[in-house]
């Protein structure tokens, strides 16, 4: 039986602020918060449009929580980064991630 898959991702509003978040279906949780139904999330509503600008698939939904509350963590300067491919997940959390 293989794993669901993760995906930590991150969304750019038009406001040029980030939201981070994780999910099983990238597809379907973007399609959510850009038509602003009641499962997008609520940080996001009147900001768009939005901009999916970062994903990485992770092992598990624990790492992916872990990675999610990591990058929330981040100044601004690192969130740029890591969305620019100048960091990695690997190189700015090699304890979370030593086990991908």
């Amino acid at each position: 039986m293989t794993a669901t898959p993760w995906f930590v991702y991150i969304i750019k509003t038009r406001l040029n602020t980030l939201y981070t978040g994780v999910t099983t279906d990238l597809t379907r949780r973007f399609d959510e918060h850009t038509q602003g139904k009641v499962k997008g999330a609520r940080y996001l509503k009147g900001k768009g449009p939005l901009q999916l600008v970062w994903s990485e698939s992770v092992l598990d939904k624990r790492m992916a929580m872990q990675v999610e509350y990591r990058i929330k963590q981040l100044s601004r300067v690192k969130k740029d980064q890591l969305v620019s491919g100048k960091q990695s997940l690997q190189t700015l959390f090699k304890d979370v991630m030593q086990s991908k």
